[in-house]
């Protein structure tokens, strides 16, 4: 049977880092990597069997890419500290790994507060998250910790449930702080086209997710989630302007 290292990266997450390890107990071995938690996220994992390691904060990338080297197998699955591994995608990781090295891509589906599985039709995420070390790695970039392959992935068929928020009012602040280190991290722009894009960005943002990726059939909670990541997106190009006209 081939071993497989599960990695995470973590920050103040002690709310819902328990579920997230206790979907993890089939791994042969989990990797925490914290960037300055002030809760008991690094106690928890301790307690659950986790190799914790700290790292100071410079970008997704930066991170899972550290993470990644710390593990000691080459079968590699990444999860964040919000998601859980349904037991159906446990099964169809190990059957995986006893193939040939390769690179799956997995459906990430959000669950809304108080909801305990996705709503119906869910389309969020479909990306890479468990791959052969000899065919994949993390991107070293601050934003789009994704990862790349020399192989083309495969899909597996049952998905992660991940669930980003505590409540509508965590949401916000996520999205807040998100939009925030974004703004700062992102290329630098030429001004005209930020503007020109300013008014735009929230109506197209908000038919991305509420009609493309479904979220219209999560009925209030779904409205809210679209409008909020939308006006989300739209606070990052607002920040990115009002960081131009600081320097100037």
């Amino acid at each position: 049977m081939a071993a497989i290292s599960v990695f995470l990266i973590t920050r103040n997450e002690a709310e819902r880092l328990p579920q997230t390890l206790a979907a993890l107990r089939w791994a042969d071995e989990i990797v925490v990597v914290d960037s300055g938690s002030t809760d008991r996220t690094v106690e928890i994992a301790r307690e659950a069997g986790a190799a914790t390691y700290h790292r100071h904060w410079d970008g997704y990338g930066p991170q899972k890419a550290y993470a990644e080297g710390l593990c000691r197998y080459d079968w590699l699955l990444n999860v964040d500290a919000d998601e859980v591994v349904t037991p159906a995608l446990a099964e169809e990781i190990i059957r995986a790994a006893q193939g040939e090295p390769g690179a799956f891509r997995v459906r990430i589906l959000n669950v809304y507060p108080g909801d305990n599985a996705p709503r119906p039709f869910a389309n969020d995420y479909n990306v890479v998250r468990f791959y052969h070390r000899s065919v994949g790695r993390y991107r070293d970039h601050p934003l789009f910790d994704r990862v790349d392959t020399d192989v083309p992935a495969r899909s597996l068929t049952a998905p992660i449930h991940h669930f980003p928020l505590i409540s509508l009012h965590h949401f916000v602040e996520k999205e807040n702080a998100y939009s925030s280190f974004a703004a700062k991290a992102a290329k630098t722009r030429r001004r005209w086209p930020l503007l020109l894009r300013l008014p735009a960005e929230m109506p197209f943002a908000f038919l991305k997710f509420y009609i493309l990726r479904r979220h219209i059939t999560g009925g209030w909670k779904g409205f809210m989630f679209a409008l909020t990541a939308a006006f989300a997106r739209t606070l990052r190009i607002a920040k990115m302007l009002e960081g131009q006209t600081t320097k100037k």
